[in-house]
Order: structure tokens, then C-alpha cells, then sequence
């Protein structure tokens, strides 16, 4: 058996079994008396997803047809697949799966925010596929000058005046900053927050425009980041950003001090100087 015909083979017992273990009152449908075979038809599936009934019955009986991303997403909402369901579903039938983004908006899990407190008395925060800051720990709240203000990374760094003068070399790493949010932008291209956030600084800042004009494009996942902090001096930190498996819309970044200097010591002395 070729490893196509074994992945058909899979798809077909998936697909049947996630349609048998549902009722017509599971997706809003009438029992419609009693049934000789357990679950869904497979004519349900395919009026509820709006696929045609022969081809969903190819699908399911593991026949090599093409299919589509939008087709899938239709199935597995009907079939009511979770996250891990509906990218098993993508790999079956021959496709890359989607990011797992989550729900859009959900809130940080206390599980992360326990990840950033432990990483105290180092900076740790999250940011969202936008820049946004959707966490932190106290650490980088202290080290960063994250204030009420800042709300989104990018437009600080390149508008606030506290974050953007903690940066010692900032004319260094802002082209690195501009050339990633293009590389994300791009990523998700059928995003339009992106270019409401690039159109919002070409205006408010004339770093920021000079640098988005150009084609730049890179991945940020680790640097060296220097800080200049009013209480404790230059601080240097290797950083380094980790996107969550089950939430690739989040990046957690987490800051180490770099062994060469003395940050490991300021920092835990801008700790005991700034208790809770």
C-alpha cells in the first residue's frame, strides 16, 4: 500500500467516524424518526457543509479528488472539529494546515501568565500577530517603560517617547522591527489591521515611513537587545521569541541577560528597588 492510499484510507475512517458519532440534533436538524445506521447521512453532511452529495461521498470513501481549503473548513464545521481535528482533516486529504490561531481576541491563559511571572526578575511579555501587547510580566514593565500608553509595540517604538528612548541603539534595530512586521503583514496578507497600523505611523512618524517604503523583509525569533535605563544603567539582554503551538497568533518573548555584562546584577537590584 503506497502512503497516498494509506492517508485515503485514514480520511475515510475519520470522516465516517466523526459523522456517525453526531445526531441531527447536534446540528440543529430534526430526528426524523428512527435510523438504520447510527450518526449523520452522509446527504446531511453534504447539504449542511453545501458541497454536493457525490462528491462528499468521494471524499469520504477516500477517493483521490481535489479539494480545497474553503470545501474542508465547511466539513469540519459540520462535523464540529476542534482545532487539532480540523488540521488532522487538512493533512488527510493532502493539504498543509492552517495556523492554529485560536479565537481571535481570547484572553492570555493563566498557564502563560504563569510562564511570565516565573521568568522574573527577567523582562518576559506577549505580543499578538499585530504588535500588540497582551502581557507582560513586572519585569518588563520596569525594564521596557511599559506604561498605560503603551498599547502596541511597533507604534510605541516608533511614537513613545519613554519606550522609544530605552532603546540605545535604536536607529540599529528599528529597520530590523519595520522589516518584521512586513514579513507578518505578508503572512497574513487578508489582514487589514496591518495596513491601518502602517498607514497610522507613515503619519506619525517619518522614521517609520522611510523604513516601510523599502522591501525589507525579515524574521525576528532572536537578537540582542540594549537597554539604557535611568536607575540602573545599560542593560543588554539576548532575547528570544517563541510562537505557541496552539496559538500562532501570539508570540511570547522572553529576555535573558547577556553573560558578558552586568545586567544579570542591575536587574535583580531593579527588582528588589521595585517590590510587587
Amino acid at each position: 500500500m503506497t502512503a497516498s492510499q494509506d492517508r485515503r484510507d485514514q480520511l475515510k475512517e475519520f470522516l465516517r467516524a466523526k459523522r456517525e458519532a453526531l445526531s441531527p440534533a447536534d446540528v440543529g436538524m430534526p430526528a426524523g424518526g428512527r435510523r438504520r445506521t447510527p450518526g449523520l447521512r452522509r446527504e446531511e453532511v453534504a447539504v449542511l457543509a453545501g458541497v454536493g452529495v457525490s462528491w462528499y461521498t468521494w471524499l469520504e470513501q477516500g477517493r483521490d479528488i481535489k479539494v480545497s481549503d474553503a470545501v474542508l473548513d465547511a466539513v469540519a464545521r459540520v462535523l464540529k472539529l476542534d482545532e487539532a481535528e480540523r488540521a488532522h482533516l487538512y493533512v488527510l486529504a493532502g493539504l498543509n494546515p492552517p495556523d492554529p490561531t485560536g479565537r481571535p481576541g481570547a484572553p492570555v491563559t493563566d498557564q502563560l501568565r504563569a510562564v511570565l511571572d516565573a521568568w522574573m526578575p527577567n523582562p518576559a511579555h506577549v505580543l499578538d500577530r499585530h504588535y500588540n501587547l497582551v502581557a507582560m510580566n513586572d519585569a518588563a514593565r520596569w525594564v521596557f517603560g511599559f506604561d498605560d500608553d503603551v498599547r502596541n509595540c511597533m507604534v510605541a517604538f516608533f511614537t513613545h517617547p519613554i519606550y522609544r528612548g530605552r532603546f540605545t541603539e535604536w536607529q540599529e534595530f528599528a529597520p530590523d522591527m519595520v522589516a518584521d512586521f512586513r514579513a507578518s503583514a505578508a503572512r497574513y496578507h487578508d489582514d487589514p489591521v496591518f495596513g491601518q497600523i502602517a498607514d497610522e505611523l507613515c503619519g506619525a512618524s517619518a522614521d517609520f515611513a522611510e523604513l516601510w517604503a523599502r522591501p525589507d523583509v525579515r524574521s525576528r525569533s532572536q537578537g540582542i537587545k540594549a537597554i539604557t535605563h535611568p536607575e540602573a544603567g545599560n542593560l543588554t539582554f539576548e532575547y528570544s521569541l517563541f510562537r505557541l503551538p496552539d496559538r500562532t497568533d501570539l508570540n511570547v518573548v522572553l529576555h535573558t541577560p547577556h553573560p558578558d555584562t552586568d545586567t544579570k546584577e542591575k536587574v535583580e537590584s531593579l527588582v528588589v528597588a521595585h517590590p510587587g
